[in-house]
């Protein structure tokens, strides 16, 4: 059965059969009457064209790669361990009952600690770090944690790393030392060139790994489009048993100075940020540390880099397809992880206080929670037909039971396209949650939804699956709203 034949659009019930004798009535009257009346019947067949066909094949026979399981996450600065001067109060603890909801709600699974503060003055106390892993354990993450390099004491970085790895070794990932060295610009005159930080993390990671010899380290964390210090490390670091995770930072819109706001929109839904930028990043990154035998992950994501004077810019509802897609695309490339940097307020900030302090989110926080309905197994391969250069893209994940299909209709603006999308894939039973803004403005900083309902930092999320009825012995049909995201689940699947 064709596409076509299966969506109620394009089926002659008893819609169309009163639309068919009502278009012939139309045909008795005189010419001009005919003309107007057709004009009136566009009306309502307008939305039909505009709406454009797709069909996605799951291949079960193709490559597949699987999902760990503290994938998707946050970076906070180190400068959050800091205990509150006026409260008294640490904002990573399980006493912060707001943030732990956060966490649980947007399927939260791993935290990075480091960011432009692990190498600036501060250096956490053993009481400082307890707070944090009270709060790891009730939030349930596992843990990336920064160690300082820029004008740093070995020592005490060994000191630290030992605490943190006997006390808390369950809920970590890795260690790691400095962050985006190759940003100091000064900061250190020992390390002005990828040899001289090389030397200087060699001889912090010794005293590391002379305190605690089974520890595990990632490196090095450098600052987007840094790929040359990446081979420089991953060539000098190959034979070290400690090491085995490359750390890096990427944001493929590169710097958001000097951009209009639409201009972001644009770069982060362009087609060209999978095609080519990730695709260049996947083969200077991914590819050498899958050669070395080690996982890669970035520990700082984001669409753009940070500018000061654009602030807030970037709270679109673009930003949640734009994570929904790079969390999506990184995993299906066998990426360990992605933690996007974020705090409060800032141009990539993905939270906020009301004037109660209550924390809010921001729509980057949305799509990580989509991702994170559709984002637990292992990725399938799969094959999309469409037809007229549709803003689309679509990833297949399959657990146990369940089979997701997440489809992004990335098309926004005047002449933005809504999609049919046939899903070749049968199952037991099938439903949808949608991403969706108000308005389906790709604009909207606020108001949006996850299968129907707002996510909150107060009380859980109350998003609901709808079943899908556009069923058919090929597989299952969804309108796909532009802009917008919709995650099938596919019970019991069964592929041919």
């Amino acid at each position: 059965m064709s596409l076509f034949s299966v969506h109620p659009f394009w089926t002659l019930d008893s819609g169309s059969h009163i639309h068919y004798i009502f278009f012939n009535k139309l045909m008795k009257f005189n010419f001009r009457h005919a003309i107007v009346s057709f004009f009136l019947l566009s009306l309502f067949l307008n939305p039909v064209m505009a709406a454009s066909p797709v069909v996605i094949t799951i291949d079960p026979n193709g490559p597949r790669t699987p999902i760990p399981p503290d994938f998707s996450g946050f970076s906070f600065e180190t400068g959050r361990l800091h205990k509150n001067k006026t409260t008294g109060a640490y904002f990573f603890d399980s006493s912060n009952t707001q943030l732990l909801t956060v966490f649980h709600n947007l399927g939260i699974e791993s935290l990075r600690i480091g960011g432009n503060t692990v190498d600036r003055g501060y250096v956490p106390s053993t009481a400082d770090i307890d707070a944090l892993f009270r709060f790891v354990k009730a939030a349930n993450v596992k843990v990336v944690y920064s160690l300082r390099l820029a004008n740093g004491d070995a020592a005490q970085d060994a000191s630290i790393a030992a605490y943190v790895w006997s006390h808390y070794r369950p809920w970590l990932i890795a260690l790691a030392i400095g962050n985006e060295p190759n940003s100091y610009n000064g900061l250190d005159p020992q390390m002005t060139n990828a040899p001289l930080f090389i030397a200087k993390w060699n001889r912090f990671a010794s005293a590391v790994i002379a305190a605690t010899p089974g520890v595990k380290l990632g490196g090095l964390d450098n600052g987007n489009g840094a790929t040359t210090w990446v081979s420089a490390f991953e060539k000098a670091e190959q034979d070290n048993r400690n090491v085995d995770c490359i750390f890096s930072h990427y944001e493929p819109g590169g710097a958001s100075k000097g951009k209009s706001a639409q201009q972001v929109i644009d770069e982060m839904l362009s087609p060209d940020c999978d095609n080519r930028r990730c695709q260049s990043c996947y083969e200077k990154i991914g590819k050498t540390a899958e050669a070395l035998g080690w996982q890669y992950r970035f520990t700082e994501a984001n669409s753009h880099v940070a500018s000061p004077a654009s602030r807030g810019m970037n709270h679109s509802f673009a930003t949640a397809l734009f994570a929904l897609d790079f969390l999506h695309w990184w995993a299906a490339h066998g990426c360990a992880g992605v933690n996007f940097h974020t705090g409060f307020n800032g141009y990539n900030g993905g939270f906020y206080t009301d004037t109660n302090g209550n924390y809010g989110m921001f729509p980057i926080c949305d799509g990580i929670a989509a991702f994170n309905l559709g984002g637990h197994g292992i990725t399938d391969s799969l094959a999309i037909k469409k037809s007229r250069n549709l803003n689309l893209t679509a990833y297949a994940v399959t657990e146990p039971d369940n089979l997701f299909v997440t489809i992004i209709n990335r098309e926004h603006g005047k002449d933005a396209r809504d999609a049919i999308v046939k899903i070749n894939a049968r199952g037991q039973s099938a439903d949808v949650m949608y991403l969706k803004a108000p308005g389906n403005d790709i604009a909207a900083s606020s108001g949006i939804t996850l299968g129907g309902a707002a996510i909150g930092a107060k009380s859980p999320w109350q998003g609901k699956w709808e079943p899908l009825a556009s069923k058919n012995q090929d597989g299952y049909v969804v309108s796909v709203p532009a802009p917008s995201a919709a995650i099938i689940r596919i019970t019991s699947p069964v592929h041919d």
